[in-house]
């Protein structure tokens, strides 16, 4: 599918040593599979600081969920997708900037007035997102489809 990059020093921190060590294949796949995504048969490999994931998926849903999920990880900045999926295309991401709200997001990636649509880009984020006010510069989101 493709490599998307990330914000390394950007992120969930996570595993053993979390601030100071990157994250492990076993510490990742864990961190994914807590979402309840259906990433079952996804495999997580890191190298160096890239995780490259491999297997398939119900849907693009599922598949751009789960490459934020890896890498929104303190320590990663790129993720090789090799997953397939029925539906696959070519995702929309947005890598938050200082001063940015899902609001200005929206009002970015749909139009102007259309900042309404902000919850639009919050579901589409969940559960990684838990509130659509915590958001961070360096994160990445999914923008999905008006």
């Amino acid at each position: 599918m493709g490599i998307f990059d990330f914000i390394k020093a950007a992120g969930k921190a996570i595993g053993i040593g979390a601030e100071d060590t990157p994250p492990t294949a076993d510490d990742l796949k864990k961190e994914l599979d807590s979402y309840n995504l259906g990433t079952d048969n996804v495999e997580v490999e890191v190298e160096g600081d890239k995780v490259v994931l491999k297997g398939d998926v119900a849907n693009q849903d599922v598949l751009e969920k789960a490459i934020v999920a890896v890498g929104n990880t303190l320590g990663i900045s790129k993720v090789e997708a090799k997953v397939s999926a029925p539906d696959a295309g070519d995702p929309n991401f947005h890598t938050v900037e200082k001063g940015d709200t899902l609001w200005k997001i929206a009002e970015e990636a749909y139009g102007k007035g259309k900042g309404g649509e902000y919850n639009r880009i919050f579901e589409a984020n969940k559960p990684m997102l838990k509130h659509p006010d915590k958001i961070y510069p360096g994160q990445v989101l999914r923008i999905p489809p008006l």
